[in-house]
């Protein structure tokens, strides 16, 4: 593909768009890629896990573009960045386009690992505020600060290795504005509602064209109590996230979710796994269609190889599943936009293993069944114009004067 044709991912609808065809994605995470690349030593993984992934068809990686007051900090303190870890952002992006991949960046994290909200926190505490809680992050003016010059320094990045600023480049999918952000102390979700609404305007301030989502798990909440049925559990509720509302915010432009039965449900492996997966899937497959008009994507999903009960079978069994109940929304040129395992690992970086990390090459069935996804995924987008997902909605395609149906129907 020459460079001409790699421009910015779109939104037209409940689909994604790269000139004009429809881009259903098949995607991995690999959160670690900026840290590796700051070192000489583990850089050449960066290179290696994007060279794994191109080979079974995945075109987008879900990483970090945030490593706050940690080891190999990006930012190590508010406004002051290690500027050899900003060369291996740089690196990831560069690296990521030569293989046709593209990026989904996300800004902070929610949880602890990598800093997170809880190092905005401390960073407020040294400063002299008087903070009492981590979700302080969501509404103290300073701490939104902090993250809003984060945000800045990041999408007005000018690459050193191919020199385009960041919110001009078209390997950049979207930006995500946090991992999994839960606002526990305001289960109403306003606080977080209102950090969400601030937020996306402001990146769309800086960077009008990438796409943008909110990083949110999918939990139904207080607005939609007709569907907290669906959710994993009562808890789920009381997070301060709320599905419909946090997406009908001005600017966020897709829908994510994440599947994890093992942390939700419960870590023994059973069959409810798997009809919980098909039920969440659908329902938020639904509602992007039905309510938000954008499309979705399952940003995260995986299961621990650490699971009582766990075994390759089920994996397998698991991913079809995801993937299964996607093709059904792909076929019907439906709102299920694509999604991301986690976690893709090349070998030798088993120390970083959480449990879900799939090695490929360690794992011929799996492999083959993402690759499967992604040739079927690919047969849809390069067959299916836009034009013609009106028609697939209503009836398949078919040829004159034979009767059959076009290969992508089947193929599907």
């Amino acid at each position: 593909m020459e460079d001409e044709g790699w421009t910015m991912v779109q939104k037209h609808g409940n689909q994604f768009m790269v000139n004009g065809q429809p881009f259903y994605v098949n995607g991995f995470n690999t959160y670690w890629l900026m840290v590796f690349a700051a070192d000489q030593s583990t850089r050449a993984k960066v290179t290696e896990v994007f060279q794994q992934a191109s080979s079974v068809g995945l075109t987008v990686c879900r990483t970090w573009a945030f490593n706050d007051g940690q080891w190999r900090a990006l930012q190590k303190s508010p406004a002051v960045y290690d500027e050899q870890v900003f060369q291996a952002l740089d690196f990831v992006i560069s690296e990521a386009k030569k293989f046709k991949i593209r990026l989904i960046l996300s800004l902070v994290n929610n949880w602890e690992a990598y800093g997170g909200k809880s190092q905005y926190v401390k960073w407020g505490k040294a400063a002299g505020l008087n903070l009492t809680s981590d979700d302080d992050f969501f509404s103290h003016p300073t701490l939104k600060g902090y993250y809003k010059a984060h945000v800045k320094m990041v999408l007005d990045r000018v690459n050193t290795v191919n020199n385009v600023t960041y919110k001009d480049d078209p390997t950049i999918f979207a930006w995500e504005l946090m991992n999994e952000p839960r606002c526990e102390s305001d289960p109403s979700g306003n606080k977080l509602q209102a950090w969400l609404e601030e937020m996306a305007v402001y990146v769309k301030s800086i960077d009008p064209k990438h796409l943008l989502e909110i990083g949110v798990e999918g939990f139904y909440g207080p607005s939609t109590l007709n569907r907290v049925q669906f959710n994993p559990n009562t808890y789920a509720q009381q997070v301060g996230t709320d599905f419909i509302r946090n997406h009908q915010i001005l600017g966020v432009d897709f829908a994510s979710v994440h599947i994890y039965p093992d942390s939700w449900i419960s870590q023994s492996i059973s069959d409810a796994h798997i009809d919980f997966t098909k039920a969440w899937m659908q329902s938020h497959i639904d509602d992007a269609e039905n309510f938000l008009g954008m499309p979705v994507v399952f940003a995260e999903f995986g299961v621990s190889a650490k699971d009582p009960g766990y075994n390759s079978t089920y994996r397998d069994t698991f991913l079809n599943t995801v993937y299964k109940t996607l093709l059904n929304s792909t076929k019907m040129g439906g709102g299920g936009g694509g999604s991301l395992l986690w976690q893709l690992f090349p070998e030798g970086t088993d120390y970083m293993d959480d449990g879900y990390a799939v090695v490929l090459s360690k794992s011929p069935s799996t492999s083959d069944i993402v690759s499967l996804q992604s040739r079927r995924l690919k047969t849809f987008n390069s067959l299916c114009s836009w034009r013609c997902h009106w028609g697939c909605k209503k009836h398949h395609h078919r040829h004159p004067g034979t009767g059959t149906t076009l290969l992508y129907h089947d193929e599907l």
